[in-house]
């Protein structure tokens, strides 16, 4: 469990962040879908799995839309921690498996296939600006929200599963 009490310490509190897709993973209309998973002090307090609005044209477009929509939940989070007294520790880090949707975040660049997406760009770029979250590469194997994405093994959930408990038992 999670048990708020802001006076402990005055250590700042650590909020990470998972995004993932599974890129065209509907066989009746190719939509991909996103989920995340929002972890406070290595306990899951947030989670969602959604088929994405549009069809995405590439994964990394469809990891970018993910990882919007997952940075879409920090400021709310945050602010609810700091109205409560609880400092947090900035930037959050949101944990992406596509190199290129990271590079998307990054860089300025637009082209003819990414100019549709220019908005959820531009919002997770101006986040990362304000020094409110920072997105980094974590490996396909290590990201937690796999789960909320696709078909998982037995073996794979379970791994995620021990990676949950590892991340409580740290904090």
């Amino acid at each position: 469990g999670l048990k708020v009490d802001p006076t402990a310490t005055s250590l700042e509190w650590d909020l990470l962040v998972y995004s993932d897709s599974d890129w065209a993973g509907d066989k009746d209309d190719r939509k991909s879908v996103s989920g995340y998973m929002i972890f406070l002090n290595g306990v899951l307090i947030c989670w969602r799995s959604k088929s994405q609005q549009s069809v995405s044209l590439s994964s990394s477009e469809a990891e970018l839309y993910a990882c919007s929509e997952a940075s879409r939940e920090i400021p709310f989070i945050v602010q609810i921690l700091i109205f409560l007294g609880i400092p947090v520790r900035l930037p959050v880090q949101v944990k992406v498996d596509n190199i290129g949707a990271i590079f998307m975040t990054e860089n300025n660049t637009s082209s003819s296939r990414t100019r549709h997406i220019d908005t959820r760009y531009f919002f997770v770029k101006d986040m990362q600006n304000d020094g409110l979250c920072k997105v980094d590469f974590v490996r396909s194997s290590d990201n937690v929200s796999d789960i909320a994405t696709k078909n998982v093994t037995g073996e794979v959930h379970d791994s995620h599963l021990e990676s949950y408990s590892g991340m409580a038992e740290r904090d």
